[in-house]
């Protein structure tokens, strides 16, 4: 809710509003610090993560302190360097330590952030390779343990996940994001296992874990499992190494998205209506093509019908960034401005 506020503020169209919005995000992003800083977490691991721990709400803080132009904003970026030596172990997380929600990969995310709002690298460059090596690592272990027949692979819950929210294709997003701390070897892993990945493609979309077959009443068309999510890390393929087939994987996503994206789990934007239709400004993007501004307006529109009220699935967490209405809020933000549109906290423009 913080950052989607922090969000709506930042937009010029809000602009008579801006200060009401931000210290609205201060009360709430306050009271998350005050739980976070009480002993809040009961699992003291947790607080590395980005989308579900500590990580993620001293980024906010930060990013919230900073538009309020409060000095204070330096108390809650140095609590978020301090948690690199959390993740930095191996194994720190049992469940799995280099996905994007509690793991690595969403620390890097979280600093990746901060970076492009704040203009500066929090993160030492030491502190970077660091976790980076770790990953690979890590990667590399599981890999051979499993006897993959790619270079990197991660398990989240024991399940080799491939998309955004818990597996493969996020991780590799942030070690292209962070490409050039990688040692030239290690940029060579990162592009096979890309490439492996890109061959799972099953008619334009993945499944949610390594090996499956997707079925058409299994297949899922989410943000966090399925092409919606995945498209993001071909868009970062594409903005590096600038292939034009990392680019037209990206487009089929887009093209999937058009025909089955129209979800009835909600507006949100983990497995909502609002994530699938920001493929569609990421595309927006990648290409100029006002096509896909109008698919993401007739998404938009969707939101409103009775058809998707009556339709879509109750809420359980109805104010939330990822499942409620808070991301909602930033995508329709984000239609307001499509040049400067973004993926809440998952940036492939950095």
């Amino acid at each position: 809710v913080a950052y989607m506020l922090y969000h709506v503020a930042q937009c010029p169209l809000f602009a008579p509003s801006r200060e009401a919005y931000l210290r609205a995000a201060r009360r709430v992003v306050d009271a998350c610090l005050r739980y976070q800083e009480g002993g809040g977490e009961a699992d003291a691991d947790t607080r590395a993560a980005f989308l579900l721990g500590g990580a993620g709400v001293y980024a906010v803080a930060a990013l919230v302190y900073r538009a309020l132009g409060l000095p204070d904003f330096a108390r809650p970026l140095g609590k978020f360097r301090e948690l690199s030596e959390v993740c930095a172990p191996l194994s720190f997380l049992e469940c799995g330590s280099d996905e994007l929600f509690v793991g690595r990969a969403g620390y890097l995310c979280a600093a990746l952030v901060l970076k492009q709002r704040l203009g500066m690298e929090v993160l030492t460059p030491a502190q970077i390779k660091s976790i980076c090596l770790a990953i690979l690592e890590s990667g590399k272990q599981y890999a051979v343990k499993k006897r993959k027949p790619f270079p990197l692979m991660y398990s989240y819950y024991g399940t080799e996940y491939l998309g955004a929210a818990h597996g493969l294709s996020s991780i590799l997003q942030m070690l292209l994001s962070y490409y050039e701390y990688l040692q030239p070897a290690d940029q060579e892993l990162v592009w096979q296992s890309v490439d492996f990945l890109m061959d799972q493609e099953q008619n334009c979309n993945w499944p949610p874990e390594l090996g499956e077959t997707i079925e058409r009443e299994n297949e899922l068309v989410h943000w966090c499992h399925g092409a919606p999510g995945i498209a993001y890390l071909f868009a970062k393929a594409y903005l590096v190494s600038k292939k034009p087939k990392y680019l037209d994987t990206c487009i089929r996503c887009g093209e999937l998205t058009w025909q089955k994206g129209l979800l009835k789990k909600g507006p949100g934007i983990c497995h909502g209506v609002a994530g699938s239709a920001y493929v569609f400004l990421l595309l927006y993007r990648l290409t100029g093509n006002s096509k896909y501004i109008y698919r993401a307006q007739r998404f938009a529109e969707f939101l409103f019908t009775e058809e998707f009220k009556a339709g879509s699935r109750a809420l359980e967490s109805v104010y939330s960034l990822y499942e409620g209405f808070s991301g909602t809020v930033c995508f329709l933000t984000d239609l307001l401005q499509p040049n400067q549109a973004e993926f809440p906290l998952f940036s492939v423009f950095v």
